[in-house]
């Protein structure tokens, strides 16, 4: 298997995470500098508003979940709610996702990872996460056992995540329909109160899994 996993998505365009400067004002969060007791880490990539981050650190307070957002007037809205909130298990980011991961996660210390409908990028398809050399150096965070959750209402989306997923990421997988009453998020809500179908697809790190990044880390940054 590892053989197999290695003639795949190694033979991709290698990510450079080398050539990424850290996000402007970055600062280490203290979970990630004084995670002493191994309290399970979470990521969200594309925040937004911070429906699903709110709600997650509600329900999982045995859990760290650090919510990334780019755009700052989502960010700032879901930065007012986390105030309001104080959940001491969620740390709210403003920063691109890639930079700030590169400089951020250390190497197998992430156990599950949620992208919740992300941009389609249908006019770019080569921005799509899985379609992404990044997608490498983003596994290469994550726990072996540790889980990458896909949410998507464009189905052409989810076909090619669940394609990448099994041809060039070598990752057991499955694929769900989102149940009709699901409101993880205010997409979500939108396009399920319309009718659409949303898709999820949970992929999982195998064991002795190998990415070209396993043993990179940036320097640290207090």
């Amino acid at each position: 298997m590892t053989d197999n996993i290695e003639l795949t998505h190694q033979q991709q365009r290698a990510f450079q995470p080398e050539k990424l400067s850290a996000p402007r004002d970055f600062i280490m969060p203290n979970i990630i500098h004084d995670n002493k007791s191994a309290v399970p880490l979470i990521l969200e990539i594309g925040a937004g508003k911070g429906k699903h981050a709110l709600g997650f650190a509600a329900k999982n307070t045995d859990k760290h979940l650090i919510a990334i957002e780019r755009t700052r007037n989502k960010f700032d809205a879901f930065a007012k709610l986390a105030v309001l909130q104080d959940s001491p298990n969620l740390t709210a980011i403003h920063a691109d996702a890639i930079a700030w991961i590169v400089h951020a996660i250390k190497p197998n210390s992430v156990s599950k990872i949620f992208i919740l409908y992300p941009n389609p990028e249908q006019h770019n398809p080569n921005q799509q996460w899985l379609n992404m050399p990044f997608f490498e150096f983003l596994l290469s965070r994550l726990q072996v056992g540790g889980e990458v959750v896909l949410v998507t209402n464009i189905e052409a989306y989810i076909n090619n995540a669940e394609q990448q997923a099994k041809e060039i990421w070598s990752l057991p997988n499955e694929r769900y329909q989102v149940a009709d009453d699901s409101q993880r998020t205010h997409f979500e809500i939108k396009y399920l109160a319309r009718g659409e179908v949303c898709w999820e697809l949970n992929m999982c790190k195998p064991e002795d899994y190998k990415t070209r990044f396993d043993e990179w880390q940036a320097d640290i940054v207090h």
